[in-house]
């Protein structure tokens, strides 16, 4: 057991070895209990998990009118449409994530960008195709694990646990945040789509996050950005942002030639250069990088 401040608000969540689900529990409701003074108590304990206050992750009981966000017991706690069962993590986002997001629609968004996934390798559902055996993917748990004692060290689960909490509540900050800055861009980028002549080519004067918001719009083919260091930049538009498969690429001769040499070959003074897998040249003006994307569309 252990805790922090006056005696207020009890968590209970189970001892020993940590997961991902009652990490990202507990840091969802502490952000969402900022103001309040909490004590973490991690036990197997009946008598101790009866009188918390939230109890997740243990007790064998669901029933979020009293708190109690466990995914253990016979039957589980429900599954999403898709099929992805609950855990702890999932189910204390589902009563208080709209509230801390500030919306459904950013609750919603994380829900599938980050709990699902925690939720499903909690529940031993594979939600991604496995690597092989010279390459492996440093996953989420991968980064809660290492904070997990290992031996031979001294098996301070507690104090681990807080350190590896205070890193998931700043990734969910940050994530919320950056969720929310996402939803207001969506409507600027509609509105800069709908008042660009040649929807082919769209120019932005910021840097907004347009990658998975404008490929949802059929004509988009690149994307002229300022970077605000002297140059503009011409981007690729993919259809799925995790691939790299372009809706059309820039010509061959192009890759890898930078300076002089890509001027010569485009005509373009000021281009600076073009990467060799052909997504993303630049220019060192606007004009000079809205001749580059016209001249890869063929014009």
């Amino acid at each position: 057991m252990f805790g922090f401040g006056d005696k207020k608000i009890i968590f209970a969540t189970h001892s020993n070895r940590f997961h991902t689900d009652d990490v990202f529990a507990t840091a969802v409701l502490m952000l969402f209990l900022k103001d309040e003074e909490i004590e973490i108590v991690r036990t197997r304990d009946e008598e101790i998990i009866k009188s918390a206050d939230y109890v997740y992750d243990v007790g064998g009981i669901y029933d979020e009118s009293l708190n109690r966000f466990d995914h253990h017991q016979e039957g589980g706690a429900g599954a999403r449409k898709n099929g992805i069962p609950y855990s702890s993590f999932g189910l204390v986002w589902k009563k208080f994530g709209k509230e801390l997001c500030g919306s459904q629609e950013v609750a919603d968004f994380l829900d599938k960008k980050i709990v699902q996934f925690v939720d499903a390798m909690d529940n031993g559902i594979k939600t991604f195709k496995e690597d092989d055996d010279e390459t492996k993917t440093y996953l989420f748990i991968d980064a809660v694990d290492a904070f997990n004692p290992f031996w031979p060290e001294e098996e301070k689960f507690d104090e681990r646990f807080l350190e590896i909490v205070e890193f998931a509540k700043r990734i969910l900050q940050r994530e919320i945040e950056r969720a929310k800055n996402l939803e207001e861009a969506k409507s600027i980028l509609k509105k800069i789509y709908d008042e660009t002549d040649d929807k082919r080519i769209i120019y932005l004067d910021k840097n907004y996050p347009w990658e998975n918001i404008l490929n949802k719009y059929p004509e988009p083919v690149f994307v002229v950005k300022s970077r605000g260091e002297g140059m503009c930049s011409v981007n690729t538009v993919r259809d799925n942002i995790y691939s790299f498969e372009s809706r059309k690429l820039f010509p061959e001769s192009w890759a890898g030639k930078s300076g002089k040499e890509l001027a010569d070959i485009t005509g373009v003074e000021d281009a600076i250069f073009c990467h060799n897998k052909l997504f993303i040249c630049s220019a060192k003006s606007k004009d000079g990088a809205m001749r580059l994307a016209r001249l890869a569309l063929g014009e």
